[in-house]
């Protein structure tokens, strides 16, 4: 396959988006293969869909990672880019749209506005990406593409506006009415062929022209004082205005359609060259030189190199694949490259052109082009490509979203222990919306956006690098500590054959607030020769580090030793912290122990009918609301709740909402666990060291 480079006015790059099950994947198949650029078309539920190539993506028959192609309409070129709709993922559909100019958002015509839609507006309004909606699956039963529409205008506002009216719905679907131009089609003999407007229809199509009319005309003054005035508006007048509306973002024009029938699919190509814009139209480019100052650069092929790296994934054969959108500049093969994000060169190796999982050679990428670079060394998601050091500007970084299920990795076998480390490495280089940390309590958490990502990860980690992990929810990092003072004697005596070993001790404890263990002494006399107070501090922070209720750390204590005796022979060190040791954990039971908990501000965003449903989820989990407020027309709920009752809550809040719900969570404070709690974890400790013993 050559892909011939196309100028600037004549390319074009969409981003399709959606909620999961709307048919990104194969309206993208539908439209390359209808456009010739690829000669078979696959199936999804087949698994031979090209832009769906993962093993993992084949297996659950969803996508999962987003996939670029090319297709050519019109003398124009459309690069297309396919991004998953299902929540776990929702980072490749932030890293579809840093790589487009404009969107393509599809709707099932047979579901109602979800969660995935309304993230992927959110997304356009938020990067001012033009948008066409594309009413989907108009044939499947229980397709209804005039309330799919209302429900768009009820949802998004009355910029939506129809460009389509469907003929017939569901199982009778077999065209549709151009409202623009007047002209219907349906489908006939396996070919869209132009036929009279239905007669039974002109009421829908008068009132649905007047809507898009409506909306498109604020975009022309002189239209829109024709329209107001009832006057007639020529069809050439009604496109134009059509045109500036679309690329302004005044209007996101309705098509109606069916990937599978083939319906619908040449109108929308025709769409994204007529309406959305080209990177010529998208304007001047906002970049920091290096001095951190702002600055607009022209788009042109001629300007100074800038490239954004939209995503990462990482081979155990290929190496890293960088993922690149030129925005300025030529950027040639085989040469170097200037990564301003991390002030470090880098040398750039072959460039390619990506047609889903096929790759296309070529010498060079001009601005507006998305292509790829393999083996670069130090350059991640995110990063901006310069030619040279001297030359750098850099972009804004990607937002992407914040990881909020945790959940404990082990490794699966002893062979794996081996390789994990790296091999997690090399999966987060791609998984922007990932991460591992070490626990207060020791573990690796791997922090994800939920358990289809933490399953898809696992199978990625063994597949790509031989690597399997185990996960489990991870342990709370509880506190113990003291609400009481006492006084406590810690004697060691050992008689052997040679020296023996003699160790006593008294010491004062009591609470210290926020003050994490302090050791103090005050010994009169000489009844403990001062080079045994090392090993007594010693007796106590150990001892403190594993816990005496329940295994978990012992802290805001003062220990201090005031008295004690030696023996001038069998003293030394050990002796001392071993008594020491035997002085804390028989005076922390006189001292009212407790165990404390971590407990989580957490900020909680939702739509207003679901207030009461996560307001009495919050309450069954010992939550307590703090304050609710409204911000951008969301409902923020902010409320502390126990750590514990938050490992699994991303999953349960999405299930709550319809996947509308998010939250974060930041520690706040410990407290008293309730004592009901409390006994069933110092109980399961006991028990734990019963089966060790045992062992």
């Amino acid at each position: 396959m050559t892909t011939k480079s196309a100028d600037l006015l004549h390319l074009r790059s969409v981003v399709l988006a959606a909620h999961a099950g709307a048919g990104k994947t194969t309206l993208a198949e539908r439209l390359l293969f209808d456009a010739g650029a690829i000669t078979r078309l696959g199936r999804v539920d087949d698994g031979t869909a090209s832009m769906d190539y993962e093993p993992e993506e084949q297996k659950r028959k969803q996508s999962l990672v987003l996939a670029v192609a090319s297709l050519e309409h019109e003398g124009t070129r459309i690069q297309l880019v396919d991004t998953p709709g299902y929540a776990d993922f929702a980072a490749e559909v932030v890293e579809g749209f840093a790589a487009t100019d404009a969107a393509v958002l599809l709707l099932d015509a047979s579901a109602q506005v979800e969660a995935g839609l309304e993230s992927a507006v959110a997304l356009a309004r938020a990067s001012n990406h033009p948008a066409l909606f594309f009413l989907n699956k108009c044939e499947r039963e229980n397709a209804n593409p005039t309330q799919a529409l209302d429900n768009l205008r009820a949802s998004f506002g009355n910029k939506v506006a129809p460009l389509h009216v469907a003929i017939g719905a569901a199982e009778s679907f077999k065209g549709y009415v151009d409202l623009l131009h007047g002209k219907a089609y349906e489908l006939q003999g396996g070919k869209e062929v132009e036929v009279p407007v239905p007669a039974d229809l002109a009421g829908e199509v008068a009132t649905r022209r007047d809507q898009l009319l409506e909306a498109a005309s604020e975009a022309d003054d002189d239209v829109m004082v024709k329209y107001l005035d009832g006057a007639p508006i020529t069809d050439e007048e009604f496109e134009s205005c059509l045109h500036k509306a679309v690329r302004s973002g005044m209007v996101a024009p309705v098509l109606v359609g069916s990937a599978s029938k083939d319906i619908g699919i040449r109108a929308l190509m025709t769409a994204i060259v007529h309406y959305l814009p080209s990177p010529v139209e998208e304007g001047d480019i906002t970049v920091t030189d290096a001095k951190g100052t702002e600055v607009k650069l022209a788009i042109g092929t001629d300007g100074p190199i800038v490239a954004r790296v939209f995503k990462t994934t990482a081979d155990p054969f290929v190496g890293r694949l960088t993922f690149l959108r030129i925005l300025t500049g030529t950027m040639h093969g085989q040469g170097a490259a200037w990564n301003s994000t991390r002030n470090e060169a880098e040398r750039v190796g072959q460039l390619l052109l990506l047609h889903g999982k096929e790759q296309e050679t070529v010498g060079e990428l001009h601005a507006g082009e998305i292509g790829a670079v393999a083996k670069l060394t130090v350059t991640g998601t995110g990063d901006t490509l310069n030619a040279s050091k001297e030359a750098a500007y850099t972009l804004p970084a990607l937002k992407f979203p914040v990881p909020t299920l945790q959940v404990a990795i082990d490794p699966q076998t002893k062979a794996d222990l081996d390789k994990m480390g790296q091999a997690i490495q090399r999966m987060l280089e791609e998984e922007p919306s990932a991460r591992v940390e070490r626990s207060a309590t020791g573990e690796q958490v791997l922090h994800a956006m939920g358990d289809a990502h933490v399953a898809v990860l696992n199978e990625r980690l063994k597949r790509k690098f031989s690597a399997g992990i185990l996960t489990k929810t991870p342990k709370v990092a509880y506190k113990e500590t003291i609400r009481g003072k006492t006084q406590s004697h810690g004697r060691y005596k050992k008689q052997t054959g040679g020296h023996g070993m003699f160790g006593d001790v008294w010491i004062e404890i009591e609470p210290a607030p926020e003050a994490g263990v302090v050791f103090a002494e005050h010994v009169v006399g000489g009844t403990v020769p001062k080079n045994f107070f090392p090993g007594v501090e010693k007796g106590i922070r150990e001892s403190a580090a594993e816990g005496v209720l329940a295994g978990y750390p012992l802290s805001d204590f003062k220990a201090t030793l005031y008295d004690g005796s030696f023996h001038p022979v069998d003293s030394n060190e050990l002796s001392f912290k071993i008594a020491a040791s035997m002085a804390l954990k028989q005076g922390i039971l006189d001292c009212k122990p407790a165990l404390m908990e971590p407990i989580m501000n957490v900020e909680i965003s939702i739509p207003e009918a679901f207030m009461g449903d996560v307001n009495r989820d919050l309450n069954g989990r010992r939550g307590r609301v703090m304050g609710m407020d409204i911000k951008d027309g969301v409902q923020v709920i902010t409320a502390q709740v126990p750590q514990a009752e938050l490992f699994t809550y991303s999953t349960e809040l999405r299930s709550l909402t319809g996947g509308r719900g998010t939250f974060s969570a930041t520690l706040d404070h410990y407290e008293d666990v309730p004592a009901h709690i409390a006994d069933k974890i110092i109980d399961l400790h006991r028990k734990e060291q019963e089966a060790a013993h045992k062992e």
